[in-house]
This record gives structure tokens, C-alpha cells and sequence, in this order.
């Protein structure tokens, strides 16, 4: 059973990876033994999640890359394809958020968030699915969700039809790709503090408040998505797709703050 979870041999690409998230799990695809094709829009935003890699013996190709310009998205795939034969897995994390009412969301704000979030992570997974995985019959998918893939939120309206969108993608990709050997899932973290949200963290009466409807009872620290991203790499996913998965510790079962002990 612990080779199904063997990432040794294995290609991934993590889009957005030089913090917050795609850190997080380009670290967790490289200790399970994947080699990681690293991208963001500059080079130099990425030597640490590379320095990261290389020191548990992993190899790290960075990669510039932006998901709202699609003329960088196969030049990225074929320099992986140059230097590793193949793509195994692709981690769509890149993302933003603008946090407005509504009424003050201007064209440029949706463009820019759902361009970044939805219509890049589509680019990125055919031009992979294309070039590598269909080829190659084989490959895993998987979309940083959140939260907002199932539920609405005040002032961050772009963001939540970006992230609903991902989950019905998913669905669609999946479905279209089985054939190929492809799996298409969703990872949809909880509250993890990340340079995007570092803002709400910073009031701890916030924190506080989120904490109560946390069943687990506190917010996600980087290694709890170090099992899931894993899982739904490796060959011990392979009969699962079209899924949104949550590591929220709770969060999105509405459950009610634990009652006091009756004294």
C-alpha cells in the first residue's frame, strides 16, 4: 500500500508556487519524490520553494509563468517536457482575490480574478492534458479550491464564481478525460494564513471567531496538506475524480461550536 503513495519517478507541475499554498504542496510533492516544475510570474520569487526541493534531493526546474497571458503557458509545458520526458502531475494553484462590495467591482477586478483563477487554470490543465497527459494516457489534475467552491461570501464576489467555477470544470474535465487515464479533482483548503489573507489573520478577533465554527478547533497549519496532495498525486487515487476534497478540519460541515461542559 505505501508505494501506491510513492511519488519516486514522478513529474509535477505547481503553478504559483513561490508561497502561501503552492509552496506548501511543491515541498510535500518533493519529500514523497516527485521532481517539481515551479512557475510564477518572476524567477527570482522562486529560489526559496526550489532551495526547498533540492534539500531533500528532488530536482526543481523554476519556470516563469502567468496564467492571464496563455502565449507563456506552453512554452512552461515544453520546457518540462524538454527536460523530463513527461507530466505526471499538474497542481493549478495560482490565484488572487480583490476583496470590494459589488457595487465597486469594476471589469478590470473580475477580469483579473477570474482570468487568473478560471481561465488559467483551464489553459494550463489542456495545454498539459495535450501535450503530455493524454499522449501518455495517464495523469493527475488537481485545482486549489476553497470554501467558496460551495458557499458564498460577502465582498469577494469574483473570487467565489472563480472558485465555484474550478468545481464545475472539474467535473466536466473529469469526465471528458477518464478515457485518457486523467483524474481531475478539487483540493479545497480551509483557513490557512497565506501572504493573500495575511490581513484578516492580523485581527486576532477574527481568527478567533473562525476558530469557533472549526470543529478541529484551529486554523491549518502547512503539513495538513501535505497527505491529501500526496493522495490525490499518486497511484492510490486513481479511482477518484470529479472531486471536491476539503481539508478544512470542519469548517464547511456547519457545525456548531462545541457546548460547555455541564458542571
Amino acid at each position: 500500500m505505501a508505494g501506491e503513495f510513492d511519488l519516486s519517478g514522478k513529474v509535477a507541475i505547481v503553478t504559483g508556487a513561490s508561497r502561501g499554498l503552492g509552496q506548501y504542496m511543491s515541498r510535500a510533492l518533493a519529500r514523497a519524490g516527485a521532481d517539481v516544475v515551479i512557475t510564477s510570474r518572476t524567477l527570482e520569487s522562486l529560489a526559496q520553494t526550489r532551495a526547498d526541493i533540492e534539500a531533500v534531493g528532488r530536482k526543481a526546474i523554476p519556470c516563469v509563468l502567468d496564467v492571464r497571458k496563455l502565449d507563456t503557458i506552453q512554452p512552461m509545458v515544453d520546457r518540462a517536457l524538454a527536460q523530463f520526458g513527461k507530466i505526471d502531475i499538474l497542481v493549478n494553484n495560482a490565484g488572487c482575490n480583490i476583496r470590494k462590495a459589488s457595487v465597486d467591482v469594476t471589469p478590470e477586478d473580475w477580469s483579473f480574478v477570474v482570468d487568473t483563477i478560471l481561465k488559467g487554470s483551464f489553459f494550463v490543465a489542456t495545454a498539459v492534458a495535450r501535450s503530455a497527459m493524454r499522449p501518455q494516457k495517464k495523469g493527475r489534475i488537481i485545482s486549489v479550491g476553497s470554501g467558496t467552491s460551495l458557499f458564498g461570501f460577502p465582498g469577494i464576489v469574483p473570487y467565489c464564481a472563480s472558485r465555484g467555477g474550478i468545481t464545475q470544470m472539474t467535473k466536466a474535465l473529469a469526465a471528458e478525460w477518464a478515457p485518457y487515464g486523467i483524474t481531475v479533482n478539487v483540493l479545497a483548503p480551509g483557513w490557512f494564513r497565506t501572504a493573500q489573507n495575511d490581513i484578516l489573520f492580523q485581527d486576532p478577533e477574527w481568527v478567533a471567531r473562525v476558530v469557533e465554527k472549526i470543529p478541529a478547533g484551529r486554523t491549518g497549519s502547512p503539513t495538513d496538506l501535505d497527505g491529501t496532495i500526496v493522495f490525490l498525486a499518486s497511484d492510490a487515487s486513481a479511482y477518484v475524480t470529479g472531486q471536491l476534497l476539503f481539508v478544512d478540519g470542519g469548517f464547511t460541515i456547519g457545525a456548531m461550536p462545541a457546548m460547555p461542559a455541564k458542571r
